[in-house]
C-alpha cells in the first residue's frame, strides 16, 4: 500500500500502516532499481521501530532485481551521504528524520551523493504505484547483499576536513533525542580533548524523552538546561536522523542556526577567498550581508535538501546554509551534515577565548520569530490575503511567498513534508518584528 501523501517534494514520508506499508516498501524498492542504471546500491537506515522491516525490505526488492546492496546497516543520513560520496554510488536510506515515531520514510541521492531530482521523484512515485496497484514482476535475477560498517572512515573524513589543531579542552552537552547522533556523535567527538556530557544517546525510536525534532524549541529545553547545570561551553541538538544539528551557548540559550550558517561560511570564505555560498528563502538576512562583506557571493536556493543541493552542484558553492539547521559542504560531497557543523563551530571556539555567545554575537543582526507552523484548509488562499495585507516584494521565488519590505521581510510557505503552512519573520527592531509576526497569525488564522 502506498497513499499518495507519502510522496513529498524531496523525499517519502508517511505514517507506517495506514499510509504505506512492507507491500508498498517493496514497491519502491523495485522502482527505484528499475529507475536507477547502477549496479551497486548504498542502503542504510535510522533506529525507527519500523526501519529494519523497511530496511530489509527494500532491500530484498533491490537484489530481485538483481541489483548489489551495499548495506552499511544502522546509519544518520549523513554517514549515507558519505558512503555514497565515497563508494560513488547511489544510495537509500530508511528514516523519516524528525517526525514522530509512528512515521518511516526514504531518502534517495545519486552516485557521489549527488541530489536526485524532482523528475525523478515524480517517476518513482508514479513507477512505484503501478506496482503496488498492478501485478509485481518475477524476480530476474539475485543479486548480493555486502556487509559495510563505514563509521570509521565517515570519522576520519570528517576530522579531516576542519583545523582541530588549536583544540583547547572543553565540556560539551550532547543531545541526540534517542536518534541517530548517539551512533555518530559519541565516536566523532571521542578523538578530540572534548568532555561529553550525553544526553539521550541510546537509540531508541519511540522518542520517550522527547520528539527528535530541535526546529520545536520545547525539544531543546533538556539541553539548555543541562548546559547551565554542568557550566558548559556548548550545547549540540541533533534531529533523529543527525543530518541538522542546533548549538546552544554556554548560558543556555539556543543560537539561531542562521548565525551558525554566516559563521562557518566566513571560516570557508577565508580558506577559499571570493567563493559562493548558498543560502535559502527564510535565512537569515545578516547572513548575506555578512558573506558579501568578506568577499563571498550569495545565491538563494529554495527551501529543501534536494533544492540546496542541486544549486549548490551548479554553482560550484562551497557551503549552504538553511535556517531550519541544514549545513552543506563542497568536501562533503555537496551534502549535509550536522556533525561536520558541530567541528566547525568546536574549531572555532577553540581559537579563541571567548565564550560561544560573543563568538556568535557578530553574526545576529536581526530580530527573527522562529518558525511558527499553522494548519489550514486553503494555504493558497491564505498566502494571497497575507500578501495583500502586507505588501511588500514578493521574493519568494516560488517557494511560498516572501514579502521583502523596509529592513524586514515576511515568509509563509507550505512545508515540504506536513500539511502546514510555515511562517518566518524577521526585522532589524524587534518591536517590528513582534508586530508583523501577530498580524500574520490573526490573518492566518481567518482561513
Amino acid at each position: 500500500m502506498l497513499q499518495p501523501q507519502i510522496f513529498k517534494a524531496n523525499d517519502i514520508r508517511g505514517i507506517v500502516g495506514p499510509q504505506w506499508d512492507a507491500a508498498g516498501a517493496y514497491a519502491l524498492g523495485l522502482a527505484y532499481a528499475e529507475l536507477v542504471d547502477w549496479p551497486r546500491i548504498v542502503v542504510g537506515r535510522d533506529m525507527r521501530v519500523t526501519s529494519p522491516m523497511i530496511h530489509d525490505t527494500v532491500i530484498q526488492a533491490l537484489r530481485d532485481r538483481g541489483k548489489t546492496v551495499v548495506d552499511i546497516g544502522l546509519a544518520s543520513t549523513d554517514e549515507v551521504w558519505f558512503a555514497a560520496g565515497w563508494l560513488d554510488l547511489p544510495a537509500i536510506q530508511v528514516t523519516s528524520s524528525h517526525n514522530p515515531s509512528q512515521y518511516n520514510g526514504l531518502k534517495f541521492c545519486s552516485p557521489a551523493a549527488k541530489p536526485v531530482t524532482s523528475d525523478f521523484l515524480t517517476r518513482l512515485a508514479g513507477r512505484a504505484t503501478e506496482l503496488d496497484t498492478g501485478q509485481v514482476p518475477q524476480p530476474t535475477a539475485r543479486g548480493a547483499r555486502e556487509q559495510l560498517d563505514v563509521l570509521g572512515t565517515y570519522t576520519d573524513y570528517l576530522l579531516s576536513l576542519v583545523d582541530l589543531s588549536r583544540m583547547r579542552p572543553l565540556k560539551v552537552v550532547v543531545d541526540a533525542g534517542n536518534g541517530m547522533g548517539g551512533h555518530t556523535a559519541p565516536q566523532v567527538l571521542s578523538h578530540l580533548d572534548v568532555e561529553v556530557i550525553g544526553l539521550y544517546l541510546d537509540l531508541d525510536g519511540t522518542f520517550p524523552h522527547h520528539q527528535p525534532n530541535p526546529l520545536e524549541p520545547k525539544n531543546v529545553e533538556d539541553a539548555c538546561a543541562a548546559v547551565r547545570e554542568h557550566g558548559a561551553d556548548l550545547g549540540i541538538v541533533f534531529d533523529g536522523d543527525a543530518d541538522r544539528v542546533f548549538m546552544v551557548d554556554e548560558r543556555g540559550e539556543i543560537i539561531p542556526p542562521s548565525a551558525i550558517a554566516a559563521m562557518i561560511a566566513v571560516h570557508e570564505l577565508a580558506r577559499e577567498p571570493g567563493a559562493t555560498i548558498v543560502v535559502n528563502t527564510i535565512t537569515s538576512s545578516a547572513v548575506k550581508e555578512i558573506v558579501e562583506e568578506a568577499g563571498g557571493t550569495v545565491v538563494q536556493s529554495k527551501v529543501g535538501h534536494t533544492y540546496m543541493k542541486a544549486l549548490m552542484a551548479s554553482e560550484g558553492a562551497i557551503f549552504g546554509g538553511e535556517h531550519s539547521a541544514h549545513y552543506y559542504f563542497r568536501d562533503f560531497y555537496g551534502a549535509d551534515t550536522g556533525m561536520l557543523a558541530a567541528l566547525h563551530v568546536l574549531a572555532g571556539l577553540s581559537a579563541c577565548d571567548l565564550p560561544v555567545s560573543q563568538l556568535v554575537a557578530g553574526y545576529t543582526r536581526y530580530a527573527a520569530s522562529g518558525e511558527i507552523n499553522s494548519v489550514v484548509t486553503d494555504p493558497t488562499a491564505t498566502m494571497n490575503r497575507v500578501s495583500i495585507a502586507l505588501g511588500g516584494v514578493d521574493v519568494g521565488g516560488g517557494d511560498g511567498v516572501k514579502l521583502l519590505g523596509d529592513q524586514w521581510w515576511v515568509s509563509l510557505r507550505p512545508s515540504n513534508t506536513e500539511p502546514l503552512l510555515r511562517l518566518n519573520v524577521e526585522a532589524r527592531d524587534p518591536a517590528d518584528m513582534a508586530r508583523l509576526r501577530d498580524t500574520v497569525l490573526d490573518l492566518v488564522k481567518e482561513d
